[in-house]
This record gives structure tokens, C-alpha cells and sequence, in this order.
């Protein structure tokens, strides 16, 4: 694998790679093996080149069709969860064998849309991920189709990869498909319809230019779900690229700066976005007073709140609440989402990180409130 220097203005540093059903079992005649060594080889390259990746991958329903002998795939839910278990088995154990050849562990995450809606949970999910990356392990993040219910079930791998993209604060979301591109109409229909080469997410004409385009039989989302997800991962300041996963060495040529597929370029950079999408997610459930030392370190060092800065706590909140910081003088500074409870809080402010164990119990985050979790006002 050869170093590459990315020509990109900003460098990446973690990328969300999403692949889709149809591409991935070669539209449901099983797990395409050679493709699966191809972009698992792709990242492998990412890797050399200090690129953290998780990979959300489709597929665990189709497989499991194929496994069971399914023609199509069924409506009904039992039987759309009873293929996803017997599926994902299947899907996990080929990207395991095929990393390990590589010499890298991966991980299966399997999620649901409450992991993300109660913070809590968010909090959790993030950390396990951001520690197995942290490992140098591969993530293979899917929907948990065997227990999801409607009112629960993400829908589709592309909303699930565009929030995951957030969870860890990536800056590229790769959505891999079996077209080349989003065009300018459907060009199965219209011969006339061109690629879109680079647009920006929030391009209110995209719903439409997507919407003309239905879905395969094996996974459940088209170009408008992809459309959507590159639009909510642009709110956390993620460039989104809808690329042709059957492309050689499409996720290597796309760091090396090649113009392949779509990007779909946010409006906010990053970090700005991401805070902002946190603050506006919710209520505050309490507050906690810090001391001239932790406001020089919040404000003027961009540094994490820790718990020796703490010197009073008002309000009943849980882990991942998100909390009021004020000063002395009563000042809100700052709001984010908390790692501990109001009761566990009490127990630990003033106190240093290295006593942490010995007050609770159990040894949690250093932080309270973790930096990328803040938002100074």
C-alpha cells in the first residue's frame, strides 16, 4: 500500500463509508465476495494514510434471503428479521476473514434509532466506537433489523450512515451504490439527463431530481433517501460523495482528489455545525457552576470541562442531558451534554480525575462534558 498525499483543502481524517444491498450481494445472488476484498483492500489504503474508518454496510436482510432461498424480498416484518439474522452472520463473518487477512480486527455494531434519539445511548454508542477506532478496529455498523419495529427502524443505511456520520464527527461520508451518479433526471428514462458533478446538499432542486428514481427490490432506500442523508450529514459539516461503488479503487482515487460521482458539499464547516446541530437538539436538564480556572480553560484554551472546576450543581439530569456551565458571576458560558448524573456530579466536583474510581466505583470518561460535546456562548 503506497502513502498518498491528499490534495484536499482540508485533510480528512475519518471517513463514513456506506455500501449499499444490491452492490454488495450483486442484487441478491449472495455476498460478492471479490468486491468485498476490493474495498476492504480500498481501506486498508485509507488506513496507512492516518484515515479513521466505519463502514456501514447493507446486506444482511439480501444475504439472508439468499441463504434462505427468498426470490424477492418478503414485506413481511417476521420474515424480513428472521432473513437479517440469518444474514448478518454471514455478512460479519466475510468481512472479518477478509480484514484479518490484513491484520486488523473489525467490530459489529448493530444500532436502532433509539440508540440515537436517547442521548444517553448516543453518548455510549459513540464512545464504543470512538474506542474501537482508537484500537485500530474496523466498525461494521448496521441497522438492527432483527428486533427494529417500524416506529423504531432507521428505514434505510443511508440515514443510518449519515448519522452515524455525526456521532463520530466525520468529515467524509462515502455512500457506495450500483449508479454512477446522481443525474439531472432518471437516465434510464431520459437520455438527455447529465451527471451532477458537485452541488450543495441543501439544493432544495435535489428532493425533485430524486425523487424520479425508485429502488431496487433487495434494499430499502433510492436516490432520494441518499439525497436526504447527504443533506442531514451536511449539517454536521460533512462533504458527502455518491459514488459507484463498482468503480476500481474508487475510495483511493477519491482521496487522491479524482472528481468521481456526486459530492454534495455543506454550507458549515465542521466543528461550527456539529455544535450547533448539539445545541439545538434539546432542553437543558440542569447546570453546573465552574470557576475562574475552568472558564479560562473552556473559553480561552477550547479545553474539556473537568470535574475539579465544578464547585456547585442545581437540577436533576442523567448522563448525556445536555447541561448549562455558568461562572461565578452567573453567566451562562457554555451548554453540552454532560457524561454523568446530577447525583454522580455532586459526588465528583472539585475533585481531580485521578480520584474518580475511588468516589464512584468505576472509572468513566476523564471528562464531564468532553470538548467535541460543547458549545461555547
Amino acid at each position: 500500500m503506497s502513502e498518498i498525499e491528499a490534495p484536499l483543502s482540508s485533510q480528512p481524517r475519518r471517513w463514513i463509508i456506506k455500501i449499499g444491498s444490491s452492490l454488495i450481494t450483486d442484487h441478491g445472488a449472495g455476498l460478492h465476495h471479490a468486491r468485498l476484498e476490493q474495498w476492504c483492500a480500498d481501506i486498508m489504503t485509507l488506513k496507512a494514510n492516518n484515515i479513521d474508518v466505519v463502514l456501514v454496510s447493507s446486506g444482511a436482510i439480501a444475504e439472508g434471503c439468499a441463504r434462505l432461498g427468498f426470490k424477492t424480498r418478503p414485506t413481511a416484518s417476521h420474515l424480513q428479521q428472521a432473513a437479517a439474522a440469518v444474514g448478518q452472520t454471514g455478512l460479519v463473518q466475510a468481512y472479518e476473514s477478509i480484514f484479518r487477512a490484513h491484520g486488523v480486527h473489525c467490530a459489529q455494531i448493530l444500532l436502532t434509532h433509539d440508540e440515537l434519539r436517547d442521548r444517553q445511548r448516543y453518548l455510549n454508542a459513540r464512545s464504543t466506537l470512538q474506542t474501537l477506532l482508537s484500537l485500530n478496529v474496523v466498525p461494521i455498523v448496521n441497522e438492527n433489523d432483527t428486533i427494529a419495529t417500524d416506529e423504531i427502524r432507521f428505514g434505510d443505511n443511508d440515514t443510518l450512515g449519515a448519522l452515524v456520520t455525526n456521532l463520530v464527527e466525520a468529515d467524509r461520508f462515502i455512500i457506495l451504490t450500483d449508479q454512477q451518479a446522481l443525474y439531472t433526471a432518471d437516465p434510464t428514462k431520459d437520455k438527455t439527463a447529465t451527471p451532477i458533478i458537485e452541488v450543495f446538499a441543501d439544493d432544495p432542486s435535489l428532493l425533485d431530481i430524486a425523487s424520479s428514481k425508485s429502488s431496487s427490490g433487495l434494499g430499502s432506500g433510492g436516490m432520494y433517501t441518499k439525497v436526504l442523508a447527504a443533506k442531514l450529514a451536511s449539517r454536521s459539516g460533512a462533504a458527502t460523495y455518491l459514488v459507484s461503488g463498482l468503480e476500481p479503487k474508487v475510495l483511493e482515487r477519491l482521496f487522491n482528489g479524482e472528481q468521481i460521482g456526486t459530492l454534495f458539499k455543506p454550507r458549515q464547516a465542521p466543528i461550527s455545525a456539529r455544535k450547533r446541530w448539539l445545541a439545538g437538539q434539546m432542553k437543558p436538564c440542569g447546570q453546573v457552576f465552574v470557576d475562574r480556572g475552568a472558564v479560562d480553560k473552556l473559553i480561552r484554551e477550547g479545553k474539556s470541562l473537568l470535574a475539579v472546576g465544578v464547585y456547585k450543581v442545581t437540577g436533576q439530569f442523567k448522563r448525556g442531558d445536555l447541561v448549562e456551565c455558568y461562572s461565578r458571576l452567573n453567566k451562562k458560558i457554555a451548554v453540552g451534554l454532560i457524561n454523568y448524573s446530577s447525583d454522580e456530579v455532586a459526588i465528583l466536583m472539585g475533585s481531580g480525575t485521578s480520584r474518580m474510581l475511588e468516589l464512584l466505583g468505576y472509572l468513566g470518561e476523564p471528562e464531564l462534558i468532553h470538548r467535541d460535546n460543547l458549545v461555547i456562548l
